[in-house]
């Protein structure tokens, strides 16, 4: 297993498919697909990717962390994000990451230990143009949770 940056920003293109897996909407995905960091995990092919932007001094957010979906619960996406911490723990002293509040990412993300932050209400009806639903749930509010590293 080997995880790789995207360092050369036209490259990304390549990889909206897998990221359109953790985003649903081409235009929220847009928003951010250029920006940051971008790595990929590989085994023996792509397995997934994340991309982290740089929120300020102290704080480094996950926008998206897609992996495909036929390698779900093999360990791909608590190792891109122990990579994450461990790459940034000494330029950084938080990592946050905005998801909503479905049976499917939230135990994943409190497994990892990450904690309650914030939350935007009404996110996800406000800013999708289609309804995104997730493991049965309607998503609404962006559900924002923070780990210390």
């Amino acid at each position: 297993m080997k995880i790789e940056e995207v360092v050369q920003v036209r490259n990304r293109d390549k990889y909206r498919e897998l990221f359109l897996i953790g985003d649903e909407d081409e235009g929220m995905l847009k928003k951010y697909l250029y920006e940051g960091k971008m790595y990929l995990l590989f085994d023996n092919g792509l397995r997934g990717g994340i991309i982290v932007i740089r929120k300020n001094d102290s704080t480094v957010e996950i926008k998206n962390i897609s992996i495909f979906p036929e390698f779900h619960r093999c360990g791909y996406g608590q190792k891109l994000i122990a990579y994450i911490e461990n790459k940034y723990k000494n330029k950084f002293n938080k990592i946050i990451v905005g998801t909503g509040d479905s049976p499917l990412t939230m135990p994943f993300y409190k497994s990892m230990d990450f904690k309650d932050y914030f939350v935007v209400k009404d996110f996800f009806t406000k800013n999708y143009e289609e309804p995104i639903y997730e493991g049965g749930v309607l998503l609404k509010d962006m559900i924002y949770l923070e780990k210390n590293i």
